[in-house]
């Protein structure tokens, strides 16, 4: 799995006009997914997401607090294209795995996600759609996450 955390000030996903996702401040999460992706893949996303301290304390020391910390939320937005590759000038998408086994998979990572924290806390946009993604980055901070490449 692929994730590129953004700690935002705001973020919403609007599919046809309509609003399916928003969140105020917190962490906006573009997830790629990979043919081979499995458990501890999930796991070990979820753990970094929930638990890297991208916030100040309210004493102002930087990268103190995690999202959980603050009790802050979290929209996650399917992106397949994290997984594209260049071949001249054309996307090559063979290792992300396929829409019919992603969208479950993503499912279950959306849902493993709220056990672990807080399912209100968490909002998505619509896999498989075609989407417009508002982002408010805060800082910025943006972080690449690869569950194939671990600290």
């Amino acid at each position: 799995m692929r994730a590129v955390i953004q700690k935002v000030t705001k973020a919403s996903v609007t599919v046809g006009g309509d609003i399916v996702g928003s969140i105020n401040r917190g962490l906006c999460v573009l997830v790629g997914i990979n043919r081979d992706d499995g458990q501890e893949d999930v796991e070990y996303i979820i753990r970094k997401i929930l638990n890297t301290r991208l916030f100040a304390s309210e004493e102002g020391k930087k990268w103190d607090k995690s999202v959980k910390d603050m009790n802050l939320q979290v929209l996650c937005v399917s992106q397949f294209t994290l997984f594209g590759y260049l071949k001249g000038n054309s996307l090559d998408f063979h290792v992300a795995m396929s829409p019919d086994k992603a969208k479950p998979f993503y499912e279950d990572f959306l849902a493993q996600m709220g056990k672990t924290y807080q399912q209100d806390k968490i909002e998505d946009g619509r896999f498989g759609a075609m989407m417009s993604v508002l982002i408010e980055n805060d800082g910025p901070v943006t972080i690449l996450l690869d569950s194939k490449k671990r600290d």
